[in-house]
């Protein structure tokens, strides 16, 4: 059995720029760029990250701002703040109290309905 690749964005650490991590990371520091996780995305309660996300599963407890698209779950710790839009592949959305969703929550059902609708017209 071998240990999970985890990555390490270490508070006070700032990167801006294209992002690919094959296992998990933590971000504790500041991100701005597109991010691509294969694994676990945890964003720290002190973590700033503005970015397009793309990863398997999510753990917000600090801020996010941007497009995440999630084929896992999500979570949103109660200090956890989420803006901007999500596109799941499955409704796995868990929001604790305190924690922060503001923006657009789209599961691919919505966009294969929404898409049969638009042929539809």
């Amino acid at each position: 059995m071998t240990a999970e690749n985890i990555s390490l964005i270490s508070e006070g650490v700032k990167i801006d720029g294209k992002l690919n991590f094959a296992g998990s990371v933590k971000i504790d520091g500041e991100v701005i760029g597109d991010i691509k996780v294969e694994g676990t995305l945890t964003i720290g309660k002190n973590a700033k990250v503005e970015s397009n996300i793309q990863t398997k599963d999510v753990v917000i407890s600090g801020y996010f701002k941007g497009e995440m698209h999630v084929s896992g779950q999500i979570e949103i710790t109660s200090t956890g703040k989420f803006i901007g839009d999500l596109i799941q592949d499955n409704a796995l959305l868990i929001i604790e109290k305190g924690g922060l969703f503001k923006g657009k929550s789209i599961t691919d059902a919505d966009k294969e309905n929404s898409i049969n609708a638009s042929k539809d017209k």
